[in-house]
């Protein structure tokens, strides 16, 4: 046939043409196929039972066979029809699928985010505040905002070894200049972040040439007075009347800002106080933690924000102390290459160390260098600073609420901004589960976990929270946390968002060990807020939070079981069975738990409920729920033909997402053994699968990070990618996809499937024409790219005339949709990639003959 006989026959009536060669039908039908070798004839060869039957009973008897036989094909290609659509999408109706991509990406993003291969328990939690390893001990615990240190003067020795090795971070010498010029300076930071130390050396400075008889540089106990009024008394020389002693002394004052209750200073006492200490000469640093609480202060005057000292300056210095103190001046090098090994860096898992962990850091490289630790010892104190910083932010945060202040009647306690106080912890935690996505998502996440854990501590009182308190920069630095514009998921499409992450990949997981290990009460409200994550429509969240459950399941497996997984399991809404599907699946994926987790399966595919054996399915697919691919395919058979195949079409979906696998051949052989299965239920999983194969999305059930040869692909239809990458398996794919092209019940979601691969080669956008519509992500120059798949495909699936002619009546009908008509130029490239040039010269000789 020549290239331009399929443009010159588009152009022919739709009506049937009598002069046309036998065989030939109307756009509106396809030709109906014969017998592919080993292929079976159940719905073939109806014209010859029909005309059986009209010969036997007559023509009116035969009419009427003929009529019900049609009906019943009509119910069985509706039948097929309807498995083909989207199982996920059965609580949003006919027209509302799930947006399988995003949740295949963000499952991608929550196991990078938390399987990172440490081990927690390996760190000593014993006296978690210090770091024992070998000979170290090493303090690291910042001072908690609520807990201010004893007042009194800072011993000169101190300041010494201030100065000799305080790493001065960026801005310092505006910093210097700000106090120098107002006499006092509010200084915001982070806790830990040497906020305190930076705060004393600016003091040790500036009173440098001072007289200060009584200490140059003194810390000042908010406890003593009313904070900043106290310290303006201080200044003036306290109770015992040494206000002249004191000239030329510099202050040190730290509040607690986040204390429920607490009120920071107005403009008017930090007026007085710097008008106090020009009096005496003297200077004050007030050491608060950024927060909604102190934006008032940093925004005024006297207020700027302390940024944190560069972490590789930071080992540095501490490293060249240990080593000059053990007379090893050779050693500086070999610690700064040890410093930078990648499996060192893993192992630390923080972007940017504060002050104490650059000293256990410089600590932990020091006694390795001199051989008094190995490198498994090594790598485990790295492994532990993230999980000390972890159980920082965490221990007794409720600490002030327990003790809480009574009622004027001495009976009914106060507890005041509970949710206020809860909101640090609660978006760390969020933070933890949902990193990596859109700020507002953690955010919003991050105010449903603090009601829970403000109803948990309080049950009897409503939280409230003010409702333009909030502050993005204040959220990132309490919780080590940084911003970037990337790409978000939103109704099927991508667009650029603000997206926030941990600084370190080490966070994450130590947020999640210390609340599931260390405080059990919190487990409660965790378990509730994951819940309410699983409904949120977003994939982003629900399936984030899913893989974050997990990870917590196996810190507790019969906890997180009990609590999460099986109650979600038999939930009746989809979106909470792939939740809970998803959490097995990362249990799975740890060795440990994955023996447990194939029973569970095995048992739910075999004696489980409805809703029991659609979540085993869906764990199934992720190919880690079972002994082997052969055992899963069992199981996925077992689940989709039990009860006349009401779940077939899940089973059918988890089947395709197996073909990612290694084991793609041994899952197209299963293929084909059902489609000549003598009960029709296995025949239908086989021809569903086939048809969803053509119609699914590489991103759609992939869990590889692009760089792979399916990866790199992730734009493709599963069907041409499988095609490229294993070209050993293209006849059995064309087979396949033939044996539903020429199967009765099958033949027009097929042809609809083939169309759409067609124009994915033709105008580069996968999907359209298709079920799922188009995805919106305009997929352009994807001709080029995936015309491969078609080269390879479609001459093994059109090896005889036949096949052609239906190859040809569907370009046909592709030109003449009034919507999307195919050009004659794609509909002749398209003829040219599935006959070969010699094929074509040997059926024009044919038809000339």
């Amino acid at each position: 046939m020549a290239d331009e006989a399929v443009a010159e026959r588009a152009a022919e009536p739709a009506s049937h043409d009598p002069q046309k060669p036998q065989g030939s039908r109307s756009p509106e039908a396809p030709p109906r196929g014969g017998e592919r070798g080993g292929e079976r004839g159940g719905d073939r060869g109806d014209g010859q039972a029909q005309g059986e039957a009209e010969a036997h009973d007559g023509p009116e008897a035969g009419d009427d066979e003929a009529a019900e036989r049609a009906k019943e094909r009509e119910r069985a290609a509706d039948r097929i029809k309807d498995l083909t659509r989207d199982p996920l999408a059965e609580e949003d109706g006919e027209d509302g699928p799930t947006d399988l991509a995003a949740a295949a990406r963000a499952r991608r993003a929550g196991r990078k985010l938390l399987t990172s291969g440490r081990d927690f328990t390996s760190f000593d939690r014993s006296r978690i505040g210090h770091a024992h390893i070998g000979d170290i001990n090493v303090s690291l615990d910042a001072r908690r905002s609520g807990v201010a240190m004893r007042g009194g003067p800072v011993p000169e020795e101190e300041l010494r070894r201030l100065r000799r090795a305080h790493v001065e971070p960026a801005g310092y010498v505006r910093l210097r200049r700000a106090l120098e010029s107002r006499r006092l300076l509010v200084l915001g930071g982070a806790p830990g972040t040497g906020r305190t130390c930076t705060a004393l050396a600016l003091l040790d400075e500036v009173t440098r040439d001072g007289a200060g008889g009584g200490g140059r540089v003194r810390r000042f106990d908010p406890h003593q007075g009313e904070g900043v009024r106290g310290l303006v008394g201080e200044v003036n020389g306290g109770e015992g009347g040494e206000g002249g002693e004191r000239r030329g002394t510099g202050y040190l004052l730290e509040l607690a800002l986040d204390r429920p209750g607490t009120l920071p200073p107005d403009e008017m006492d930090l007026d007085q106080l710097a008008s106090t200490l020009a009096e005496g000469d003297a200077y004050a640093v007030v050491v608060v933690s950024v927060g909604s609480a102190a934006n008032p202060l940093l925004a005024g005057r006297y207020g700027m924000v302390c940024p944190p000292a560069p972490s590789q300056e930071l080992v540095t210095v501490r490293l060249r102390e240990r080593l000059e103190e053990a007379r090893d001046h050779e050693a500086l090098e070999r610690a700064a290459r040890i410093a930078e090994d990648p499996e060192v860096i893993e192992a630390v898992g923080l972007d940017d160390l504060r002050p104490a962990e650059a000293e256990l850091l410089a600590s932990l490289l020091a006694e390795h260098l001199l051989g008094s630790l190995t490198r498994e010892e090594l790598l485990a104190g790295c492994r532990g600073i993230a999980a000390v910083q972890a159980h920082e932010w965490f221990a007794g945060v409720d600490r002030a609420l327990a003790a809480a202040p009574s009622s004027g009647d001495g009976r009914t306690p106060v507890r005041s901004a509970t949710a206020a106080l809860f909101h640090p912890v609660a978006f760390r935690i969020a933070l933890a589960v949902l990193g990596g996505g859109s700020h507002s998502a953690v955010s919003a996440a991050a105010h449903l976990l603090t009601w829970e854990l403000s109803v948990q501590s309080d049950p009897d009182s409503t939280p409230s929270r003010p409702l333009f308190c909030d502050d993005p920069e204040s959220d990132r630095a309490l919780s080590r946390a940084r911003s970037d514009n990337g790409a978000i998921d939103v109704a099927g499409t991508e667009v650029t968002g603000q997206l926030i992450f941990y600084r370190g990949s080490a966070l994450p997981a130590a947020v999640l060990a210390e609340i599931w290990d260390r405080h059990f009460p919190v487990r409660a409200p965790v378990v509730r807020w994951l819940r309410l994550l699983a409904d949120d429509p977003r994939p982003q969240v629900s399936v984030r939070a899913a893989v974050a459950a997990g990870e917590l399941s196996v810190r507790d497996f019969e906890y997180g079981f009990g609590e999460l997984v099986r109650p979600l399991a038999e939930a009746s809404s989809p979106r909470r069975r792939v939740f809970a599907a998803t959490a097995l699946d990362q249990v799975a994926g740890h060795a440990s738990h994955r023996k447990a987790v194939r029973k569970v399966v095995d048992d739910w595919s075999r004696y489980g409920t409805a809703s029991l054996r659609w979540t085993a399915a869906m764990t199934l697919g992720h190919g880690r729920a079972a002994d082997s691919v052969d055992a899963a395919l069992d199981a996925l058979a077992r689940i989709g033909v039990r009860d006349q195949g009401r779940q077939l079409a899940v089973a059918s979906l988890n089947v395709v997402r197996l073909l990612t696998l290694p084991e793609c051949a041994t899952v197209l052989r299963r293929l084909g053994q059902w489609a000549e299965h003598r009960r029709e239920e296995y025949q239908d999983l086989a021809l569903v699968t086939i048809v969803r194969l053509a119609t699914t999305g590489v991103d759609e059930v992939l869990d590889d990070e692009p760089g792979t040869p399916l990866g790199d692909r992730g734009d493709w239809p599963l069907l041409l990618a499988l095609a490229v990458t294993r070209p050993e398996l293209t006849g059995t794919l064309a087979d396949l996809l033939w044996t539903a092209l020429n199967t009765a019940r099958s033949r027009d979601v097929a042809f609809d499937a083939l169309e759409a691969l067609l124009r994915s080669a033709s105008r580069g956008e996968r999907g359209e024409g298709s079920e799922r519509g188009e995805r919106g992500e305009g997929r352009k120059g994807g001709d080029d790219r995936m015309r491969p798949g078609l080269a390879a495909l479609l001459p093994a699936l059109t090896s005889d005339e036949h096949d052609r002619q239906q190859l040809e009546w569907l370009l046909r009908r592709m030109m003449r949709d009034q919507d999307r008509p195919l050009t004659t130029e794609q509909a002749s490239a398209l003829w040219r990639l599935a006959v070969p040039a010699r094929q074509r010269r040997s059926d024009e000789e044919e038809s000339h003959g």
